[in-house]
């Protein structure tokens, strides 16, 4: 099985990518979080610093774009290409309200003839690989047909597909009857993305789905780092290995960013996620919440792992 790791924006830009690359090191590609394509001149300082090639080494990345512009895919693309990248991703997921109202991310589903246009226009201009993350619909699980015969028309590198509408937003369970039906559809290569927390959960899917050789995993990865090295080595995850981690984020983080507010707003982020690995974790989670110096988080976080164990489930 092939693990891709799904980009959350604000949290899996690469200081999160190389710490968790040092440590857990079971990831066949890293996807960054999305760029906005344009036309402009140069990347934005942000963007540039998460996809330059002496922030990632030793890491396969794959940057993402987000537009509905053929132009502005294929300006940004040729970009992107300049630092050796050889593949580029197109967001056609994205639920947020502001990324669909400009009808990007999961709003271009609804248009099916401006994205058949639309995708004509890059693979018409562009040699690179380019593979679709795609939810299967914006109002409904219906639209999934015509879009797949648009995919069809085009040679992807991968169809990512995570079976939900954009109405869903992360709610509701993927549907796997419409999955089923892409992977009979689907004349491009198939991966798998939604809602594998654990170990459980992916045995489970596998065995509904044993043909499938490619899944992305996004928030299980943040809730457990160790996700992917504990299914591919069936162990579970390490309490000093995770500490080990978090140790090399937080100085990583005081590195490059200014001041106590900046670098908790970070860790912060994380723990969201992360802190559910852990026994008894409510209290601490408030602590964290609470923190207002690197000092008080220190101390909370030295409390919370001296004194909890992971989870059994992680």
């Amino acid at each position: 099985m092939n693990f891709y790791f799904a980009p959350m924006e604000g949290l899996t830009g690469y200081v999160y990518r190389n710490a968790h690359k040092a440590y857990f090191n079971h990831i066949d590609k890293y996807f960054s979080p999305f760029i906005i394509a344009n036309q402009s001149a140069r990347l934005k300082t942000k963007e540039l610093n998460d996809i330059i090639p002496e922030n990632n080494k030793d890491i396969v990345l794959v940057p993402q774009l987000l537009t509905n512009n053929a132009n502005d895919f294929i300006h940004m693309t040729k970009k992107i290409q300049t630092f050796a990248y050889d593949e580029v991703n197109l967001n056609l997921g994205c639920p947020s309200g502001t990324v669909v109202s400009k009808g990007r991310g999961a709003g271009f589903l609804s248009k099916p003839k401006e994205l058949d246009t639309f995708l004509e226009e890059i693979f018409t201009h562009l040699s690179i690989k380019i593979s679709i993350k795609t939810r299967i619909g914006k109002d409904s699980p219906h639209e999934f047909y015509e879009l797949i015969e648009i995919y069809n028309k085009y040679p992807l590198e991968e169809l990512i597909i995570h079976p939900r509408i954009q109405l869903d937003f992360y709610k509701n369970k993927p549907n796997l009857a419409i999955f089923k039906d892409a992977l009979t559809l689907s004349k491009n290569p198939v991966c798998y993305y939604g809602d594998l927390f654990a170990a459980k959960e992916y045995e489970a899917f596998c065995s509904d789905f044993p043909d499938i050789n490619t899944v992305m995993i996004g928030r299980g990865l943040i809730y457990n780092p160790g996700l992917a090295m504990g299914i591919k080595t069936n162990t579970k995850l390490d309490k000093n290995l995770l500490k080990d981690f978090h140790h090399r984020l937080y100085e990583d983080y005081q590195n490059i960013l200014f001041g106590d507010k900046n670098v908790l707003f970070k860790m912060k982020e994380v723990w969201y996620y992360m802190i559910e690995s852990f026994t008894n974790h409510s209290k601490y989670a408030k602590k964290i919440k609470k923190a207002q110096r690197l000092t008080d988080y220190d101390e909370v976080i030295t409390s919370l792992f001296a004194e909890q164990e992971i989870s059994e489930d992680r």
